[in-house]
């Protein structure tokens, strides 16, 4: 096994799928113009990708060991790729959705295998929350790159032009260099089988995991990050552009600033958690985010143009990625990292299900809110799953710990 060579092959699988699922953000913008379709249609498409992910992975998660991480990671690559290609040839709403859906089923086959292969490449609990946020890091720098990117195939002149379609041929072709990259790579996979019993059934083995109350308060936490970090990410540029008055354009390319707030704050995660203990750094990092929250839905930008003309305020709402961003990945690798190897798949499992479905619930509800109200009382109300989540983080915690103690007190008896 190569270990470097199957990193950057993990990173770039990362990369491309972080460009397709929170393509969701501009795509919701963009289908409004083309497809004339309404908020309350378009809240759907995280459904369409997050629900799917949620139902493969049950499966993925149980019985990916047997087919194989590298296989899974090209399966999933080359599917999407396919259906990134149908965009461009046959466009329209419908067509958006299915595209989703394919992306959906894929991630869950990628997801379950990248974390799951973190194990295997770095065991030790410090090394394994460096990959993981290295990784995450990453991730967020493909979503970075995306609002860019759809904004150069956007029509300045005629937004709602279907040109910016073809961007499309350009994921599908990274898709697929993605894949070929991984099928060169190498991965001993050895350790995801040395321990599981023959004879045990690997849904209900992951489905076992729930009987623990740390992975209970864990997979709530998660749930609760995740449906925060998606209420944000997929409407802001919405948010932008008829709550701070801003052009299409510059609403998609502000936005992503959000998501490169996510990238530093998870790529310098890592440098922090070595002088500050996990659970400290969180809570204040939700504190601040919550500060952060309140100016932003108070922020204006009426009259800004283009990046000169704008105020220091237009920027808050994307400076809640940097608060938000070292809580998903540490959480995961400090549950992950309590596991034996052969649970990592079925924790992984679990894990994705959970984040889909808090995607999807932020994404419904804010766009639900969003369009009988207006976009700050949207976005305020999440100051609730805020104040949720620090009480979760605490209730990990602690029920780690009495995991750790009671582990410890069985381990001279065997």
């Amino acid at each position: 096994m190569n270990r470097l060579v199957m990193i950057v092959a993990l990173a770039a699988t990362y990369f491309v799928f972080a460009m397709l699922l929170n393509s969701v953000a501009p795509v919701i913008l963009q289908s409004m113009l083309t497809f004339g379709v309404d908020k309350v249609a378009t809240s759907t498409l995280d459904a369409c990708k997050d629900l799917p992910i949620a139902i493969t992975s049950l499966c993925a998660a149980a019985y990916l060991p047997r087919l194989g991480y590298r296989r899974s990671m090209i399966l999933g690559l080359s599917f999407v790729s396919l259906a990134c290609m149908a965009m461009p040839l046959v466009p329209g709403f419908l067509t958006t959705r299915l595209m989703f859906v394919a992306v959906g089923v894929g991630f869950a086959l990628i997801k379950v295998s990248v974390y799951s292969s973190i194990g295997l490449l770095s065991p030790e609990p410090h090394r394994h929350a460096s990959l993981t946020s290295l990784l995450e890091g990453l991730f967020m720098l493909g979503v970075l790159s995306t609002s860019w990117v759809f904004s150069m195939f956007i029509n300045r002149a005629a937004p709602g032009d279907p040109v910016w379609l073809h961007v499309y041929w350009l994921l599908a072709g990274i898709a697929a260099a993605a894949a070929l990259l991984v099928a060169f790579a190498r991965l001993d996979e050895s350790g995801a089988h040395a321990t599981q019993p023959a004879s045990e059934s690997p849904l209900r083995g992951m489905l076992g995991l729930l009987r623990h109350p740390e992975v209970l308060v864990f997979l709530a936490a998660a749930f609760l990050y995740v449906l925060i970090e998606q209420q944000v990410q997929t409407w802001l540029p919405t948010f932008n552009r008829e709550e701070l008055k801003l052009p299409v354009t510059l609403s998609v390319q502000l936005a992503s600033l959000y998501s490169g707030a996510l990238a530093c704050g998870r790529l310098s995660a890592s440098i922090a958690l070595r002088r500050i203990y996990w659970r400290n750094l969180l809570v204040g990092c939700l504190v601040a985010a919550a500060g952060v929250l309140v100016l932003s839905v108070r922020a204006s930008a009426a009259g800004a143009t283009d990046w000169a003309s704008l105020p220091f305020a237009a920027y808050l709402p994307a400076l809640l990625g940097l608060c938000l961003a070292p809580i998903y990945p540490t959480i995961c690798s400090t549950m992950l990292s309590s596991l034996p190897l052969d649970r990592h798949a079925a924790m992984t499992g679990l894990i994705v299900v959970f984040s889909a479905l808090g995607g999807t619930s932020g994404s419904f509800i804010t766009g639900r809110i969003f369009a009988a109200t207006d976009g700050r009382t949207a976005f305020a109300l999440g100051l609730v799953p805020m104040a949720l989540l620090v009480g979760a983080l605490f209730w990990f915690d602690r029920s780690l710990h009495s995991h750790r103690k009671l582990a410890a007190q069985a381990a001279p008896a065997r």
